[in-house]
């Protein structure tokens, strides 16, 4: 095999203990690309974290939902938030939203564009652009998400998908299947395949063996490439308790991603380690 495997991990700039993490799974382990959140509380640090660790591929995980305020206000982007100027805590309102003509794609492209600018001010250049929750399944913002990677010259784009038929699976992938032909027509790149909806929170060790030795019957003889998606933290960090995120097992997963035996797994099973810059043509990991 000389499938590429892309280790990522999302949320850089969370939390401090989620960066600390995030470069920990970087330096220590399998960890070869990260999406950095312009509107978390510690999104500074990770900048500085990302200009001292070139190594460490940079994608932006941009963000319609959630705990942390928008960039913007309540005025500027009036169908992504309540009148307190809070972003809903779930993707399922953004898809309510959608569904219903309730959601502007102009105020995403607002939000979007000042994410980005703040990411690109803080001198961090990055691969690839994701979204929080993977609201860019939905088509609208799939829609802007593509536009702005265009525009902005960021030439990857995340394609999630689900290895589960029902209630949730058979429709994430029919987004996906979608998204992937509007990336692939835009002429970017995405990887061939995904991991790491199904198990967020929750890619711990036997988690990523699975998918790790799974995926790899998705793949073309001659290569191809995965995304294993992940969300390290620190055990204990008390900045996360603000975060209800349903039983989010953070530090299990920071313990998978700097657990030498995982690295051997994927050392035996043929798998070349690297990131988005690798799709791109950028510089290998």
């Amino acid at each position: 095999m000389s499938a590429r495997l892309i280790v990522s991990a999302d949320d850089f700039g969370l939390t401090d203990g989620v960066c600390r993490a995030v470069l920990q799974g970087h330096r220590h382990g399998l960890v070869t690309a990260t999406s950095l959140l312009a509107v978390g509380r510690s999104f500074d640090l990770a900048a500085r974290m990302l200009a001292d660790h070139p190594g460490l591929d940079a994608g932006a995980h941009l963000a319609i939902v959630g705990e942390d305020p928008p960039l913007l206000t309540a005025r500027e982007i009036p169908t992504l938030v309540d009148p307190r100027g809070a972003f809903p805590l779930s993707y399922r309102t953004v898809v309510a939203r959608g569904a219903t003509g309730r959601l502007d794609p102009d105020d995403v492209r607002r939000e979007f564009a000042a994410q980005l600018d703040r990411i690109a001010g803080a001198g961090v250049v990055v691969s690839h652009l994701d979204t929080h929750q993977h609201t860019h399944l939905w088509p609208s913002v799939a829609a802007v998400l593509v536009e702005l990677a265009l525009e902005r010259g960021v030439p990857g784009v995340r394609t999630p998908r689900s290895s589960r038929l029902l209630p949730v699976g058979a429709p994430v992938n029919l987004l996906s299947a979608r998204l992937r032909r509007r990336i692939e027509r835009a002429g970017l790149v995405t990887t061939t395949t995904y991991a790491g909806l199904d198990e967020a929170g929750a890619m711990d060790a036997g988690a990523f063996r699975r998918a790790v030795s799974g995926l790899a019957g998705a793949l073309p003889v001659t290569g191809g490439s995965i995304e294993i998606n992940t969300h390290p933290g620190e055990a204990g960090d008390p900045d996360l308790d603000r975060f209800d995120w349903g039983g989010y097992r953070w530090s299990d997963e920071l313990a998978m991603l700097s657990d030498p035996a995982n690295r051997a797994l994927v050392i035996s099973l043929g798998y070349m380690q690297g990131s988005f810059r690798d799709l791109t043509g950028g510089t290998a990991q």
